[in-house]
């Protein structure tokens, strides 16, 4: 670090929300030319800390000290003033209006009795963007950029304003492999500039990526402030949940049997062509790849939710004809999807009837649910498989990330299927219930079932698969075996830097 005293210092901070103690005692502090990362469990009090660096709250006890000098942190207008910007996960941007508009947005350039210089403006917005070598037109609305574009315009706002304190809330939750490493390129410019940067995130391999310190939070308590070539990150994951996690990737074993499923040639135009898989009784099988590889697509296919232009797939050595999910369910195929809000729960229903959903008519006599059979059915599934819950007649809505993802799989597997198609099954559940997410696949996959797991996370992908199948722009690009794979392998075929 280039300097001895923190640009920004939180010293002692504790917030309550009525019977809630978000915060209690956190000590904070950012450097100079540092990106230092911030990571925690949900609720671990992250964003209680970014809202009070951001000025939206203000701490109940504790100090905060600016370039040493201790301020009062009156207001989101306040912080900006300070030099301190926010970054959140989602852009907080005037949709309408221009990217040269919302850059200096209440600071348009003017000229005398005319209004506002437009040439002026959109010159001094193409200098930032040049300055963070990006090229992008500041005179289209934001509406029509993507996330990590919008990013780049709030990135350019903090600019504008000569922050000297950059707070990055989740910044890559919504990018691709190539976003992400177009951020972490600018953030590193960022950092030689002398900028000081907290960059809260629970991905770990970007954590060790991008970061030169690390501080975790836990139950809303300062745990650990370390640098980031003192720890590993299986160090930051025990210092967040308070356990050792050997148990994160847990494998148990299993007898791998013959093929379940298999696709040949299988091809959707302009999505993905000529994939060829199989995946084995009792194997896991990871499906890798960055956004838009084609993972999730291939997986719509086979389960009957989108047509294949060509190929085939074969259950059990047989040519199977899915031309529905209801066809797909028929042969023991089922598939857990990425977006379990939208398409894998009814968030109003109780865990029940969520779980009977597959399976209704079976459940079902003249028209009429069986209710007392329903409520068993989910007991059971809840018991195996350790959902959290207030009773089997609890809404869904009402449960943590982590056991609704349990409830998905348990509608699942009331259908008694043989091959489980998972797509990011542990994607927004914080690092405890990954664990028991996985500890479930794994039991699975010691019973026989034949599994595909489709993940963006490739610890989880090394942690969990048999094999490991890489998509790279709709093409298989690489296959290694549990001994071969490893990260550096994985992203150079899925960034096409090798051939399959």
């Amino acid at each position: 670090m280039n300097e001895t005293t923190p640009v920004l210092q939180l010293s002692g901070i504790s917030k309550r929300f009525g019977a809630v103690q978000a915060l209690s005692d956190v000590d904070l502090d950012l450097f100079a030319s540092e990106v230092h990362a911030l990571v925690g469990e949900n609720g671990a009090g992250k964003s209680t800390v970014v809202k009070i660096l951001a000025g939206i709250h203000r701490p109940d006890d504790g100090h905060t000290k600016l370039n040493g000098q201790e301020l009062v942190l009156s207001g989101p207008a306040a912080a900006r003033h300070l030099g301190i910007a926010v970054i959140h996960q989602h852009p907080n941007l005037f949709p309408d209006l221009t990217v040269a508009e919302n850059v200096f947005a209440g600071r348009l350039p003017r000229n005398g009795v005319r209004g506002v210089d437009w040439g002026e403006l959109n010159r001094k917005a193409e200098r930032l963007f040049a300055n963070l070598g990006v090229k992008q037109s500041v005179s289209v609305p934001v509406r029509g950029l993507s996330v990590a574009d919008q990013q780049l315009v709030e990135i350019a706002k903090a600019l504008s304003l000569d922050a000297r304190v950059l707070v990055m809330d989740e910044p890559t939750a919504s990018l691709s492999g190539r976003e992400v490493d177009r951020l972490f390129t600018i953030i590193r410019q960022l950092r030689g500039r002398g900028v000081a940067i907290l960059f809260v995130d629970h991905r770990m391999e970007e954590v060790f990526e991008i970061a030169d310190r690390v501080s975790v939070l836990r139950d809303g308590r300062h745990v650990i402030t370390a640098p980031i070539s003192e720890l590993t990150p299986a160090d930051a994951i025990r210092h967040m949940v308070g356990r050792r996690l050997e148990t994160l990737f847990p494998k148990q074993d299993a007898t791998i049997g013959e093929v379940a499923l298999e696709v040949r040639g299988l091809a959707r135009r302009g999505v993905f062509s000529d994939v060829s898989f199989q995946v084995r009784h009792g194997e896991i099988l990871g499906l890798a790849g960055l956004v838009g590889a084609g993972r999730t697509e291939v997986a719509r296919v086979i389960f009957g939710i989108d047509r294949a232009d060509a190929g085939e797939v074969l259950v059990a050595g047989k040519h199977a004809d899915i031309k529905s999910p209801n066809d797909a369910m028929q042969l023991g195929i089922v598939y857990v999807p990425e977006d379990r809000h939208e398409q894998g729960l009814v968030l109003d229903f109780s865990i029940a009837a969520n779980v009977s959903l597959p399976i209704v008519k079976r459940l079902s006599h003249f028209l009429v649910v069986d209710h007392a059979q329903e409520a068993h059915l989910a007991a059971d599934y809840s018991k195996q498989l350790q959902v959290r819950s207030t009773g089997v007649d609890q809404a869904a809505s009402g449960l943590s990330g982590g056991n609704q993802q349990k409830v998905v799989i348990a509608k699942w597997l009331a259908t008694k299927p043989t091959v489980l198609l998972l797509d990011e099954p542990t994607q927004g559940v914080d690092i405890g219930a990954k664990a028991e997410v996985h500890r479930i696949i794994t039991q699975l996959a010691a019973q026989g079932m034949a599994i595909v797991l489709i993940s963006s996370e490739l610890l989880e992908v090394l942690g969990m698969a048999d094999r490991v199948v890489v998509l790279h722009e709709g093409r298989i690009a690489a296959e290694f075996g549990r001994d071969g794979a490893s990260q550096e392998r994985i992203m150079a075929a899925a960034t096409g830097q090798v051939d399959a």
